[in-house]
């Protein structure tokens, strides 16, 4: 109750929504890592804002799973376990492989001409090895698979679900699996292209099982040392 009257207190939540926003980007490059401490007054020293634009913030954040809230201790990107890891994958194993395949069999021109410039992006992001916008674009391909589809509450559930994924792979990937593999995207696109339903879904349980087989859970991380400084030029 009393995260909903602070969540309701002002009906306009723009600054909020560009921070959360910033926060998201910054997780989908896998720059801000796993446990790292987000205190109102680092926020507030980023966006511009006051305490209570701040605390909004982190409250959203937390309700999409990317900020942990621990009492008497304050606001943390969220450090999933092992087992956070697995939930993850198998959730997104239920859901993506007949969402590809619904996608497959209903896109219109728009959808399409949405996904191919995506896969342009990826490409030319890899041919000037900008390393944060190729972990960004691989992540955001998954999510606008979901938006394509038209469907709300799965936009929402992916979107929350590659966030995580992302997490997981800043705190347990290997070198090789900081993005997804280099031409699987485009596999699955020419499979949605040919309206290959059962091929595009194949193609999206393989390419799920890639990005879960290079984890490595005895792997650390590294905190990233000038919040500040990271979430204003996010």
């Amino acid at each position: 109750m009393a995260v909903q009257k602070i969540l309701d207190a002002d009906s306009s939540l723009g600054d909020e929504h560009m921070i959360v926003d910033r926060i998201y980007s910054a997780v989908m490059r896998q720059t801000l890592a796993p446990m790292t401490k987000l205190s109102e007054s680092t926020i507030c020293d980023s966006f511009g804002v006051g305490r209570m634009k701040a605390r909004r913030a982190l409250l959203l954040l937390a309700s999409q799973g990317i900020v942990e809230l621990r009492s008497n201790r304050g606001a943390f990107v969220a450090s999933p376990t092992q087992k956070d890891a697995d939930e993850v994958f198998e959730a997104r194993a239920h859901i993506e492989p007949s969402l590809i395949a619904q996608v497959s069999e209903r896109i219109d021109a728009k959808g399409l001409a949405a996904l191919t410039d995506h896969i342009e992006k990826e490409k030319a992001a890899r041919r000037t090895d900008n390393r944060q916008e190729i972990i960004r674009l691989s992540g955001e391909f998954h999510v606008l698979i979901a938006t394509v589809s038209g469907n709300g509450f799965l936009i929402r559930t992916l979107r929350e679900l590659v966030t995580r994924t992302s997490l997981i792979v800043a705190m347990f990937g290997s070198g090789k699996s900081s993005c997804c593999r280099e031409d699987e995207h485009e596999k699955i696109l020419g499979a949605i292209q040919a309206r290959n339903a059962e091929r595009a879904a194949a193609l999206a349980r393989e390419h799920l099982d890639h990005i879960r087989m290079d984890l490595d859970f005895s792997r650390s991380h590294k905190t990233q040392p000038d919040l500040v400084k990271l979430l204003r030029e996010t």
